[in-house]
């Protein structure tokens, strides 16, 4: 190949890069997590599926569905990781809504809301 195309393919690949990372970076977020399920179990998520509250997901506010996030509880360290697959939560300060069983395995089934953090596992 010539210089001249290696500078433009090269050229590309570091923009496209710098445009994936300003839009798909580093995010970090912290709040309260609530979970859900009653009411809502068999019903239809934002995105189409059928929600399984027994199952393992989340709602969220404005992450892309099929966003990959770990959700750490801040008293314990624990964390599971979850899909975004719903929108949510709908009461103010809330950050994240998680099916009952995410909420099992994350231990706060019986608490009902938990301060957590949010870090992005992997984009859609």
């Amino acid at each position: 190949m010539n210089q001249t195309l290696l500078y433009v393919l090269g050229s590309v690949l570091l923009v496209g890069v710098a445009v994936g990372l300003a839009f798909f970076g580093p995010y970090y977020e912290v709040g309260i997590a609530s979970w859900y399920g009653p009411g809502f179990d068999g019903n239809r998520t934002a995105n189409g599926e059928v929600y399984d509250m027994n199952g393992v997901s989340a709602a969220h506010k404005s992450l892309p569905f099929g966003t990959i996030v770990r959700v750490v509880e801040f008293e314990t360290g624990r964390s599971i990781v979850v899909r975004i697959n719903d929108r949510g939560p709908f009461v103010e300060g809330r950050i994240i809504d998680l099916s009952k069983g995410a909420a099992a395995q994350l231990g706060i089934v019986n608490k009902g809301i938990t301060k957590v953090g949010l870090r992005i596992v992997r984009w859609p």
